[in-house]
């Protein structure tokens, strides 16, 4: 009898995709993984089985002549074990195979007061016990696609030439000079900024690090965790997350544009491909509208509008009598996400991205335009979210560059910064994508806590 060691994605390929010859290859299978749910019904039984390498579950079914039957009709839920078993083909059933159970080892078996039970539990429960969670159908399905998502990131940048550039966790400077940053100290008590003789913070953002590259290599990205001590408790904001951050030498608005719209085609796409199982779950269990949506968005052009012409519109709409919990609609104004959704979801029904924002409420380092008043930049805008995307034109021009600086005083921290316009600079291009927001749009997920394996947010952390 000879035992052929196998898991579930490669029982899935062999039966759906395989021939014949593979499928009679398989004699005995030796499978190693945990219960999902076990149903006895005296004379037969049935266990949900999983080992983690796909999706679907695979349907054990056992006997009274089963070897160790006292083993199996006792199986918990979250029990770990060894199978060993015979694969029949079951076209005519839900599932196109199942395994008899010829013998059964109990690898690890789980206390009474395990926490998942044969049931639906509540996302705020789960979130309580995020070393367990993972176990569970969502969370299978949320944590392979953010897998993939990361994998989707690389492959898409490494085809196009661009660089992977690791940027610094620790650094003196917070971007774009907003102030809520973490404070990295030693436990010397005397001195707890001593190891580095200064003041140092977590970053906020990667982008003033990964510019300087781009100035060498051309086409540069960095993707890695980004820290904000923002004392918010919305579904959007965590204080860890991770950006997505290209910079392109020698591209405008236009081009930037093009690449955020590449980028999110690709990736949706990449997910959709890749991921068809878990896609369905999520349409099915957490959004019915989900595949609709990223195939619209994916198979759409990307329309351009710019912020003043949006403000307009805005206007508009109210006069119209358009309910906004923000009615006041301003030039100047910091749009909230109810008024980018109705932009994307109701005016141009589309992907859309609104450029040319007041330079006001803008960072330092966008280009500013010749009207004096607006910076060249741009957001991405898509249904049922509003903003996923933001980036801009830096501002490549010494001069107008150091006069922003000094006005927010911070051109003696980053002169490195300006360095790279005194020495060989020219136009550059950027932008930044929320990794853990974009997984959030592809998989419908409501809430930031519920795609980070180990969320930090405000006011509590467990882990």
């Amino acid at each position: 009898m000879e035992t052929t060691k196998i898991t579930n994605f490669d029982l899935y390929d062999i039966v759906l995709n395989g021939d014949q010859e593979e499928i009679n290859a398989l004699d005995t299978l030796e499978l190693e993984g945990w219960v999902k749910t076990n149903r006895d019904n005296g004379s037969i039984g049935f266990v949900d089985f999983t080992d983690g390498t796909y999706f679907k579950s695979v349907q054990l079914v056992y006997t009274l002549e089963s070897k160790n039957y006292n083993v199996l009709s006792a199986l918990k839920t979250g029990a770990a074990i060894k199978i060993l078993g015979k694969l029949v083909l079951t076209p005519e059933n839900k599932q196109p195979f199942e395994i008899h159970v010829l013998d059964c080892t109990l690898e690890g078996d789980v206390e009474d007061d395990y926490p998942l039970q044969k049931k639906r539990h509540s996302f705020e429960f789960l979130r309580d016990i995020a070393h367990i969670r993972p176990r569970t159908n969502t969370f299978q399905a949320v944590y392979r696609v953010r897998s993939v998502l990361s994998f989707a990131v690389h492959d898409f940048f490494q085809n196009n030439g661009f660089i992977y550039v690791h940027t610094p966790l620790i650094t003196t400077n917070d971007g774009e000079g907003a102030g809520n940053v973490f404070d990295v100290v030693t436990h010397d008590t005397k001195d707890p900024n001593s190891f580095y003789g200064r003041k140092v913070n977590l970053t906020v953002t990667g982008q003033l690090h990964v510019e300087p590259f781009a100035l060498a290599f051309r086409n540069v990205y960095t993707f890695g965790p980004a820290f904000r001590a923002e004392h918010s408790n919305t579904v959007r904001h965590a204080s860890e997350f991770w950006m997505i951050e290209p910079e392109m030498a020698f591209a405008d608005l236009n081009d930037n544009m093009q690449v955020i719209e590449d980028c999110v085609k690709f990736c949706i796409n990449y997910i959709l491909a890749a991921c068809p199982e878990e896609m369905k779950f999520f349409n099915t269990m957490i959004d019915n509208t989900l595949i609709e949506r990223l195939e619209h968005v994916a198979n759409s052009e990307f329309k351009k509008i710019s912020y003043t012409e949006g403000i307009e519109i805005l206007q508009e709409a109210v006069k119209n009598g358009v309910k906004f919990d923000n009615p006041k609609i301003d030039w100047g104004m910091d749009l909230q996400s109810e008024h980018e959704r109705y932009l994307t979801e109701q005016v141009v029904k589309g992907p859309l991205f609104l450029t040319n924002y007041p330079k006001e409420i803008k960072a330092f380092y966008m280009r500013e335009n010749e009207d004096g008043k607006t910076v060249a930049a741009c957001d991405l805008l898509v249904p049922a979210v509003g903003e996923l995307v933001g980036g801009s034109q830096r501002e490549e021009r010494y001069d107008v560059l150091l006069k922003k600086m000094q006005k927010i005083g911070n051109d003696k921290e980053l002169d490195w910064y300006l360095d790279t316009r005194r020495y060989g600079g020219c136009k550059h291009a950027g932008f930044g994508i929320g990794f853990d927001r974009l997984l959030m749009y592809v998989t419908g997920m409501q809430n930031i806590r519920d795609v980070q394996p180990y969320p930090r947010t405000s006011g509590n952390i467990k882990y």
